[in-house]
């Protein structure tokens, strides 16, 4: 089967699907010919997207707002939705704060692993359920440059997605027998809101990692993710570490 058509009528649920790499996901599956499930916080920003994406494409939208730290709320999305889960792709995640050790906000800590962490696995927890007992399925985690080192200032947040880079492999472990496929794509610097949400709404400093050089776009990585969830079946990638030409590693990055 050609990959342009892997995705055709496959239902693909997307979390953090409000902005950047989720949003630029959302469109490029629907591009496709896949029907979306997308959630989010903003349900406002849900509607724009859905509202666009059934104006450019002939597939069917659903739309779910909760945060994915509610534990409860995760469940009650999974359990509404009568169609079959094809694809999960965990991209709801943040960083909050760029504080020491010594001195960062523990409600920054508490918001992260909240989020990378818990709310990842619970929504996995819920989709794989189903897709083991369907024998089918691909789950794909936005991991992170920083899952695969470290840095100063990130403790917390690397230690977050060193944590998503253990579940992805884990979880493949715990799903070894089964058709159903386990991924992870781990980007770099990629312009997003990712740095205004770091800086608590500071735009000045957000502009300051991307000033100078040319980054990942969403765009970029939702085409990554696309290359990903349309090998044949009986290929699975587990990571794929993007980083934008400028940059070498979370520290070292050329700016012109």
């Amino acid at each position: 089967m050609p990959a342009k058509s892997r995705l055709k009528n496959k239902w693909v649920l997307i979390t953090g699907a409000t902005a950047g790499i989720g949003k630029a996901t959302a469109f490029a599956c629907a591009g496709e010919g896949a029907n979306l499930i997308l959630t989010g916080r903003r349900s406002e920003r849900l509607k724009e997207i859905s509202t666009d994406i059934l104006k450019q494409y002939d597939v069917e939208v659903m739309t779910y707002t909760f945060d994915v730290r509610d534990r409860d709320a995760c469940k009650s999305c999974v359990e509404s939705i009568k169609k079959p889960i094809d694809i999960l792709i965990n991209n709801a995640g943040l960083a909050s704060g760029k504080d020491p050790i010594h001195s960062a906000d523990f409600e920054d800590w508490d918001k992260m692993i909240d989020t990378n962490v818990k709310g990842l696995l619970s929504m996995t927890r819920f989709v794989s359920e189903r897709m083991k007992s369907r024998n089918s399925g691909h789950i794909i985690n936005i991991g992170s440059i920083a899952g695969h080192e470290s840095y100063p200032g990130g403790s917390v947040y690397c230690g977050t997605k060193h944590a998503v880079d253990a579940i992805t492999k884990a979880t493949k472990m715990d799903l070894h027998g089964t058709d159903i496929r386990v991924s992870a794509v781990s980007p770099g610097l990629v312009e997003t809101e990712f740095s205004e949400v770091r800086f608590h709404g500071d735009k000045d400093k957000a502009n300051e990692v991307y000033q100078d050089i040319q980054a990942l776009t969403a765009e970029d990585v939702a085409d990554i993710i696309l290359f990903v969830i349309t090998r044949p079946p009986h290929v699975n990638i587990m990571d794929t570490i993007v980083l934008p030409t400028c940059q070498s590693s979370s520290t070292m990055v050329s700016r012109s």
